[in-house]
């Protein structure tokens, strides 16, 4: 299993989960089969976004339209900042 984390900062909960519901579709059709969606304890405008995929290549091509649609503020407006991401492969797990 391959999972790309992304990290970011958010104006207001609500609106970004408008936002990644719209994009359902847009996650489907990139192999994305599941995810978890985290936040710190002590920090309600910050995530965790663990998106899982069967395959590197699967990951890093849905990772490049992410970076397109980041790029447009308007297309992503409940973002602050720019989002860190990184590609993980599973080496253990007691899932």
């Amino acid at each position: 299993m391959t999972t790309l984390h992304i990290e970011h900062a958010i104006k207001d909960l609500d609106m970004w989960r408008g936002a990644f519901g719209r994009a359902a579709e847009l996650r489907a059709r990139h192999g994305v089969r599941g995810y978890d969606i985290r936040r710190p304890v002590d920090d309600p405008s910050y995530l965790m976004i663990d998106l899982m995929f069967d395959t590197v290549a699967a990951a890093e091509g849905f990772l490049v339209e992410l970076h397109n649609i980041w790029r447009s503020p308007t297309a992503s407006p409940a973002l602050v900042g720019t989002p860190k991401t990184r590609i993980l492969e599973t080496v253990e797990s007691t899932r």
